[in-house]
């Protein structure tokens, strides 16, 4: 596959009178090959709004090269602009123009036909409230309308800053089923957003910043394979005597009050052959696989993964990075 987003050793400073020179990216690397539905996750101040503004041209880089669909940026970022549609944060609309103005506005500024108004109307699911003032839309409703905005060009390559923001639970599924169906058409997707459940099911690819630097990226099941502790939930009728059984066995088994928990075993047959040898026989045998958002906390919260070192206040930035990519997962230098 071509990539069609790359970015290396990206760094943005800001200077403000309250905070001084403040990093918000520092040697940030990314990369996006065409046809994938990538996920771009981090905490709020990571710096995943400044690398897309950067990327965009709409903040200067300090230092880094970046490239987009083979285009140098921000130098040439022009001759490629018409093959992206892009949100960046909350977009703001002219209350008073209603949905359908909106888009035919920007079509017309854009040199897009205007026959795609309605057609990216009905794809965000506006087409019946497309004649509506944008000021009676809820926040929802509005988001909805900045996705649309993003596919007017028909893009080939489409980048969304937080799109399911103010989205009900349906709404979340719909704008899902739009992201898988932009993939089937070819269309590759770089995605950030807070709900990682909704990354986990749409996304293929994730890349995970914290404190500005790269900390994970990959394959979305090469990241969590990573995290994998192989633990398994177990039930027994009598738990005290499983744990004897288990733990003589040279298992590790952590006791809870309905329930055991028996860590490191791949194959859990190692685990019921054990219990059964002794007449006790087990009710429920459940993996316990870690799900993105755990993954997510664990590299960005207070209590970092083993494998990434830990960044001191004052200290320079730690060159730690996993790097889980297609061929395999290792621990690299930055």
């Amino acid at each position: 596959m071509s990539a069609v987003i790359e970015i290396a050793g990206l760094r943005k400073t800001f200077h403000t009178l309250r905070q001084g020179r403040r990093v918000a990216v520092d040697g940030f690397d990314l990369l996006v090959e065409s046809g994938q539905v990538h996920g771009f996750l981090g905490p709020n101040g990571s710096g995943k709004t400044t690398t897309l503004r950067a990327l965009l041209g709409l903040v200067r880089a300090d230092a880094g090269r970046m490239r987009v669909l083979g285009a140098d940026s921000p130098e040439r970022l022009s001759e490629v602009a018409g093959r992206v549609g892009a949100i960046v944060e909350s977009p703001q609309f002219f209350g008073n123009f209603t949905a359908h103005k909106t888009l035919r506005l920007l079509a017309l500024a854009g040199g897009v036909p205007t026959t795609r108004v309605d057609e990216v109307l009905e794809q965000v699911g506006l087409r019946e409230r497309g004649d509506e003032r944008v000021k009676g839309y809820s926040l929802g409703m509005k988001q909805r309308l900045a996705v649309a905005s993003a596919l007017l060009k028909d893009p080939e390559l489409l980048i969304l800053d937080e799109p399911a923001n103010g989205l009900d639970p349906a709404g979340i599924r719909e704008m899902r089923d739009l992201m898988r169906s932009l993939a089937a058409a070819g269309v590759t997707v770089l995605l950030s957003s807070h709900i990682l459940a909704e990354i986990q099911l749409i996304c293929d690819h994730v890349t995970i910043i914290s404190r500005g630097r790269r900390v994970a990226y990959g394959p979305v099941e090469h990241v969590l394979a990573g995290f994998d502790q192989h633990q398994w939930q177990v039930r027994v009728a009598e738990p005290e005597r499983a744990v004897e059984l288990l733990g003589r066995a040279g298992l590790s088994v952590t006791a809870y009050p309905e329930h055991l928990v028996v860590t490191g075993v791949v194959d859990p047959e190692l685990i019921s052959r054990t219990l059964g040898e002794q007449g006790l026989w087990v009710r429920e045998l459940v993996p316990l696989r870690p799900d993105l958002e755990s993954v997510f906390l664990e590299l960005t919260g207070d209590h970092p993964h083993p494998a990434l070192p830990r960044q001191v206040d004052g200290a320079p930035p730690s060159d730690g990075v996993i790097d889980l990519d297609v061929r395999e997962s290792r621990e690299v230098d930055a």
